[in-house]
C-alpha cells in the first residue's frame, strides 16, 4: 500500500543543553547531511507542538513530559519560514507541491539524557557547541536556527 502524501507543513526542533551543546543527527537515506529533528504534521489539524513532541521521540527516543525533560522545555519560536523542497525529496509530496512551511520549535534537555535513533531514518548522533552544530548542517533553515538560538533563549528569558 502506497503511503498518503506528505503535509507541506513541518517542525524543525533545535534539541540543545543548557550550555548550549546542540543534537545533530545523520540522516540515513544521505550518508553526510547532518540535521536536526524535523518531520511534517501527519494530519492537517494536527497542533504543531503534538507533531514537534512526536518528531522528537520518534527520532531520537526522547520523551517530553517527563522528569528529565518536562512539557515546558519545549519551545514553540513562533516563527515559521518557507522554501523550497529539495528535489529529491519531492516525490514524498502531492504532485506540484514544491514549498515547505517550516516551523521551527526548541526542545532543552540535561546532558545526560540519551539518544536512541530511529535507524531507518538516522545513522548517527553529536553533541557539538552551537556554531559547530550550525556548520555541519546541510540546510540553510539548520543552520539558521542554530545560529538564532542563543537570541530565542534570551527573548523568552525576558
Amino acid at each position: 500500500m502506497q503511503k498518503p502524501p506528505k503535509i507541506p507543513e513541518s517542525v524543525l526542533v533545535v534539541i540543545h543543553t543548557p550550555e548550549l551543546d546542540v543534537l545533530i543527527i545523520e540522516r540515513a537515506d544521505h550518508k553526510g547531511f547532518w540535521q536536526s529533528v524535523t518531520g511534517s504534521k501527519d494530519r492537517i489539524d494536527e497542533p504543531l507542538v503534538e507533531t514537534a513532541a512526536r518528531e522528537v521521540q520518534e527520532e531520537t527516543g526522547i520523551v517530553i513530559g517527563g522528569a528529565l525533560v518536562p512539557e515546558n522545555a519545549l519551545l514553540d519560536w513562533h516563527h515559521s519560514i518557507q522554501y523550497e523542497i529539495y528535489p529529491q525529496w519531492r516525490h514524498r509530496y502531492a504532485e506540484g507541491v514544491v514549498q515547505n512551511t517550516e516551523h521551527q520549535f526548541s526542545l532543552c534537555v540535561p546532558h545526560c539524557l540519551e539518544v536512541t535513533l530511529a535507524p531507518r531514518e538516522h545513522t548517527a548522533h553529536l553533541w557539538l557547541p552551537f556554531r559547530e552544530a550550525a556548520d555541519r548542517c546541510f540546510s540553510w533553515s539548520n543552520r539558521e536556527a542554530i545560529l538564532q538560538l542563543p537570541e530565542r533563549l534570551a527573548a523568552y528569558n525576558r
